[in-house]
């Protein structure tokens, strides 16, 4: 049964790492997207 529960706990584990990942690559990609436009805006004043 604990192997079980490790198995289990394992791949949440590793599920949850994956979403951590793409959470960071959305904010990061936000970010550089935030500071495109901000380039842009400041060119063009």
């Amino acid at each position: 049964m604990s192997k079980k529960k490790n198995l289990k706990r394992e791949a949440y584990a590793k599920k949850q790492e994956e979403q951590g990942k793409k959470v960071v690559n959305w904010i990061f990609g936000v970010l550089v997207v935030a500071a495109l436009i901000y380039m842009i805006w400041t060119i063009l004043l």
